[in-house]
């Protein structure tokens, strides 16, 4: 067993404790990440509250995670030691359904193995990222672009994959008319990587606080929805509308803003239902489709586009100690844009 310094929450109104955690000895095909960054993902506030859910604490959250190889398995061919990687939103699949071999190992029919906050095959809870060390199938680890410092590439785990899976199935590029809505740690990668793309870019915010921010990641506009006029004024302009904010909002404007044929997937997770009503599409055809991060396949992709393009976050680096403030400057939108814990404070 390996013993790894932490972060846990021990219950949804608690504080974040120092602890340490017991990492699997390496099994054949298994990769040791010392992990360097972690980031703060809004789904780590979710499960921590417990708001998704009955959760077993203590609970080390964090799927955004990027380190270095320190020991590899016997039967590892994918990695080396010294290696720069990353780990995702998931650490293992079944492997053989169909959705895992067509490299959607998310979408797993016997159900993914989440990075924490899961029991994984040998029947311990999944622990992550707010950690110092993490023990990984080798297939589930992705490669990082020498050109993308660690730091940064650690909200591409979950926050660029998650905004690149959409971007690339519906097809954002040269011709499209793409909406993001919000403008948070989800949303401002959905700018860069859709404008990267090739696609005309449009944010929509509550406000015009983060405009400036906005334009200068690759939007062309950039409205205010609480401004009553901006539903008027954009109706039916867009083929794709990406929605990245996780609280409840009113879909039915928002779809009044897809074009023939437009699809608005929702990529952010409110603890609480939305509703809508279904006059909104069928009048033009419209869909409404969700959207969950992304295959391992698909994972390096948006790495490899990434350090292609030279798309990486803006991020805010903080101390292990610094999480509950962190947490509560998130609830209040107080971040531009992801916090990402620098893990040799642990």
């Amino acid at each position: 067993m390996i013993t790894a310094k932490a972060r846990a929450v021990h219950g949804p109104d608690k504080p974040f404790k120092a602890t340490e955690i017991q990492r699997r000895s390496l099994d054949t095909h298994d990769v040791l990440i010392e992990i360097k960054y972690a980031g703060i993902c809004h789904s780590d506030i979710h499960t921590a509250h417990g708001e998704w859910g009955d959760v077993n604490y203590p609970l080390v959250p964090g799927h955004e995670i990027a380190g270095i190889v320190t020991d590899v398995g016997t039967g590892v061919t994918k990695y080396k030691v010294g290696d720069r990687v990353g780990v995702g939103c998931m650490v293992d699949s079944c492997g053989e359904c169909e959705n895992c071999r067509q490299g959607e190992e998310q979408y797993c029919l016997n159900g993914m193995t989440p990075t924490y906050a899961g029991v994984d095959k040998y029947g311990e809870p999944t622990q992550g990222g707010y950690s110092t060390h993490i023990v990984v199938v080798e297939d589930f680890v992705v490669k990082i672009p020498d050109n993308i410092e660690l730091d940064a590439a650690a909200p591409l785990l979950c926050a660029g994959i998650t905004t690149f899976s959409p971007l690339n199935r519906w097809e954002a590029g040269p011709g499209k008319k793409v909406a993001i809505v919000g403008m948070g740690g989800l949303g401002h990668m959905a700018v860069k990587i859709a404008s990267a793309m090739g696609a005309e870019v449009t944010v929509l915010s509550q406000t015009l606080n983060k405009q400036e921010d906005g334009l200068n990641f690759g939007a062309k506009d950039y409205y205010a929805t609480n401004d009553p006029e901006t539903f008027k004024k954009l109706s039916g302009s867009f083929d794709l509308i990406i929605n990245t904010v996780s609280a409840k909002v009113d879909m039915d404007a928002y779809f009044s803003l897809l074009t023939l044929d437009g699809t608005l997937v929702n990529v952010g997770a409110p603890g609480e239902p939305l509703s809508l009503n279904v006059m909104s599409l069928i009048g033009h055809r419209r869909s409404f489709a969700g959207s969950m991060i992304g295959g391992i396949r698909e994972t390096q992709e948006m790495l490899d586009f990434c350090g292609e393009h030279g798309i990486v976050p803006k991020v805010e680096v903080i101390s292990a100690d610094e999480i509950d403030e962190a947490y509560k400057r998130v609830l209040a939108s107080d971040v531009k844009y992801r916090f990402v814990i620098d893990t040799s404070t642990m």
